[in-house]
């Protein structure tokens, strides 16, 4: 394992010319917020970034969405679900279920190389459908069953 100490305005520009050289990243709050943001980016933004907070002591783990709570899409069918499967998928992976963690994200892989996916990742695939939440839910049910 190498550990590299870099600054925050490096490690950005480093992340994305050559971000194969990073597998942990351990950061203080506000750059960490900063620094999540560009990463998840990087995949098709914060819709799809997952979360955990785990206390390897205690064994404790909370798993979670990057996003807050969008008030502005609220009820509206549009939000993308993508980070908090995807979180579902890391707790699913952490109690040792692995083959449900790889059923949900098999079928979600499937679906986007389908170019099927929320308003938020449609922008960026040519030809893609956009799905709305319930229909993008609907579309991983089926294809679980």
């Amino acid at each position: 394992m190498i550990v590299k100490d870099v600054i925050a305005d490096a490690f950005s520009q480093n992340t994305l010319l050559k971000p194969e050289e990073y597998a942990v990243i351990a950061t203080l709050n506000l750059n960490g917020d900063y620094i999540s943001d560009q990463l998840a980016a990087m995949v098709g933004g914060i819709g799809i970034a997952p979360g955990a907070n785990i206390n390897y002591l205690s064994g404790h783990a909370i798993f979670e969405a990057t996003h807050g709570t969008a008030p502005d899409i609220a009820g509206k069918d549009i939000a993308n679900p993508s980070s908090l499967l995807l979180s579902a998928v890391m707790m699913l992976e952490y109690i040792g279920w692995i083959e449900a963690a790889r059923l949900v994200e098999n079928v979600m892989e499937q679906t986007f190389k389908e170019r099927k996916a929320t308003t938020d990742l449609t922008r960026f695939m040519e030809q893609g459908q956009t799905l709305s939440t319930k229909e993008f839910a609907k579309e991983l049910i089926n294809k679980i069953n």
